[in-house]
């Protein structure tokens, strides 16, 4: 799919639509999503994509450099409809996003083209009936999830490795660095590359909020 295609389908779409390219430059913009976001194609147009939506899901943020989004791109991996809360026109509203990487062919560069539909009423009483069955229950608020199949998160989406996995589980059960490489029969230097990857891959700043945001997403 050429560009100037990918162009007239982001035109066409009734629903707020924009594409980005594989750095996570915005490429494309409709008319919806000027009225949805309130910003004009000329003022996104060439800017990080991150730095325009500032998106969060119920993990967090999740807008950033290296975005789930952005590696699903790389690795040509289509991803699955999510929720996501972002800065609109009307104040910070959940959307739904539906995603479509279309991929490199014959050196035509990568895109991925974002749908986004409001859901803000929805999404806003599924978090009180959350809220509520946990307080009544005395289930977690994952098992709750579980159990009303809440839409999934982009978070939940990250691709961790086996070996991330382990190191992640690891330490969610409160064992240091040190620990986990003996317990591997890895070298420091190696578990600690492998927490460095987890941090950047949930988008974490330190191991406490990568163990919340896995544990939030159902990754643990």
């Amino acid at each position: 799919m050429t560009f100037r295609e990918i162009s007239q389908i982001i035109a066409g779409t009734a629903d707020a639509a924009l594409a980005i390219d594989a750095t996570g430059v915005i490429v494309a913009w409709n008319e919806a999503a000027t009225q949805l976001f309130d910003l004009t194609a000329e003022a996104v147009i060439g800017q990080p994509c991150h730095e325009i939506l500032r998106g969060e899901d119920d993990c967090g943020k999740v807008c950033s450099s290296d975005c789930i989004v952005r590696r699903a791109i790389r690795d040509n991996r289509q991803l699955k409809n999510f929720d996501v809360l972002v800065p609109t026109a009307q104040g910070k509203r959940w959307c739904n996003v539906i995603t479509i990487i279309v991929p490199a062919v014959n050196g035509v560069t990568p895109y991925s083209i974002h749908v986004f539909r409001q859901i803000d009423t929805r999404k806003r009483l599924e978090m009180l009936l959350n809220d509520f069955v946990v307080t009544r229950s005395g289930l977690s608020s994952e098992e709750v999830k579980s159990i009303l199949q809440a839409q999934p998160t982009i978070t939940g989406q990250a691709v961790l490795t086996p070996r991330e996995l382990e190191v992640l589980r690891l330490l969610a059960n409160g064992m240091k660095g040190a620990l986990i490489a003996e317990r591997l029969k890895l070298k420091p230097t190696t578990v600690e590359n492998h927490i460095q990857h987890i941090l950047r891959k949930l988008n974490a700043h330190n191991r406490l909020e990568a163990i919340r945001r896995a544990e939030k997403a159902g990754i643990l």
